[in-house]
């Protein structure tokens, strides 16, 4: 039988102390399997992020378990996180977080040298490779200052592609375009959703996370509400939050 690519098991995470304390994940259980592409919707502030910083190993859980790929990374040290998130887990921010003195290529070929310790010629084989895929064939050797937004968020997307992570995050990669840039970018996620990549992506386009996910998951206040199929969330969900949240959206 498959196993999961991420399993949690009752994960809560609270954050701030005192009159600022806030339960930002409350009792999360969700798996994920090899090839699934997961939709995470809800309001500002409900534990979306959260949960993907969590899956990142950028923020630990108070309680619960963090699978991924059979790797337990809520009961690693800092640096074993940091390790296993370089290798199997690829994360695209709002921002772009790209160097600037360094090419696309450049860019891209960077982590394979300095993780996986890849002879330069072979990371810039690799590099050219991921840059093509995501359609920057013809933006190699431009600088990041030389590209649109979307030109950017692409060439994230690449670099991230870059490690062959087993896990993509995408936290609102939409969120800083501009509206003309949003399509080129969101048509790069849906190619690789079509080509099986296992995905979780924190949108607030309704649209995509209907067309895209396999699933799509509502948190409300950290916890998850409800999730299931596009067609039950978006037609028929269960939540009396999820209803007033999706009449507000669409």
């Amino acid at each position: 039988m498959t196993e999961p690519v991420i399993r949690l098991k009752d994960v809560s995470l609270t954050l701030g102390q005192g009159p600022s304390k806030v339960d930002v994940l409350r009792e999360v259980d969700l798996g994920i399997m090899p090839g699934e592409a997961v939709g995470i919707v809800g309001p500002s502030g409900s534990g979306k992020t959260t949960l993907l910083m969590v899956l990142a190993g950028l923020e630990r859980v108070d309680t619960g378990e963090v699978h991924i790929a059979g790797a337990a990374i809520s009961s690693m040290n800092e640096d074993q996180t940091a390790a296993f998130r370089g290798r199997h887990v690829g994360i695209v921010f709002q921002s772009f977080h790209l160097i600037p003195n360094m090419t696309a290529l450049e860019n891209v070929a960077l982590a394979p040298q300095i993780v996986k310790k890849l002879p330069k010629r072979e990371a810039l084989q690799i590099a050219e490779q991921q840059l093509t895929h995501v359609g920057m064939k013809d933006k190699l050797n431009s600088y990041p200052q030389a590209l649109s937004g979307g030109q950017q968020q692409r060439l994230a997307i690449a670099r991230a592609l870059a490690m062959e992570p087993k896990l993509m995050l995408f936290d609102e990669a939409t969120s800083a375009l501009d509206p003309e840039l949003v399509g080129e970018v969101l048509d790069t996620m849906r190619m690789l959703a079509s080509e099986g990549m296992t995905m979780i992506c924190v949108t607030h386009e309704m649209g995509f996370a209907r067309d895209v996910s396999d699933r799509v998951a509502y948190f409300h206040q950290g916890v998850m509400e409800e999730i299931g199929p596009p067609s039950q969330i978006f037609n028929n969900p269960s939540s009396e939050h999820t209803r007033a949240f999706l009449s507000k959206v669409r």
